[in-house]
């Protein structure tokens, strides 16, 4: 399950069209779905927040203490035991991913929806519980996201990845 919330504030700002964002919320929400059946869920739920550089920055400032926009965030909820655990056909809650458009916009360097695309698998990989403090850990997310990323990409049925 993906809630994909673009805030109708910012909207017109962030000038991500709504065909981009419907397609955004289709591959990950496949990604999603991918990493749960990997774990033998029937799903997760999954937050995708686009933001601006000021929303970011006031994130990045309050919970990391890094006074500048970064790019994704993610604010796992994954990290206690949850009764989500005994029950693997309901959709487990992993936390959410925001999304800044303009810093993505900023590194694009193949287009800015893949771009975001690239940084949602990135913050995915992130609530999943990978990170990336040394060179063996970035190479194990970056191989994940990846994976998530051929997987939304892909048509048919949703496999494990």
């Amino acid at each position: 399950m993906l809630d994909l919330a673009v805030d109708p504030a910012i909207d017109g700002a962030l000038g991500v069209p709504a065909a981009m964002r419907r397609r955004l919320r289709t591959e990950v929400a496949r990604m999603v779905r991918a990493a749960a059946r990997r774990d033998h869920r029937a799903d997760y739920e999954v937050s995708l927040r686009l933001v601006a550089d000021p929303q970011i920055h006031a994130l990045n400032r309050g919970y990391r203490g890094k006074d500048r926009p970064t790019d994704v965030l993610a604010f796992a909820q994954r990290e206690a035991p949850s009764t989500a655990a005994l029950h693997p056909a309901l959709p487990a809650l992993l936390g959410d991913i925001v999304i800044s458009v303009d810093t993505a916009r900023r590194q694009a360097r193949r287009g800015l929806y893949r771009e975001l695309l690239h940084l949602a698998s990135h913050g995915l990989c992130h609530l999943l519980g990978y990170d990336h403090r040394d060179d063996a850990e970035e190479a194990e997310m970056n191989a994940r996201a990846a994976a998530l990323r051929a997987e939304a990409s892909r048509r048919g049925r949703v496999r494990a990845a």
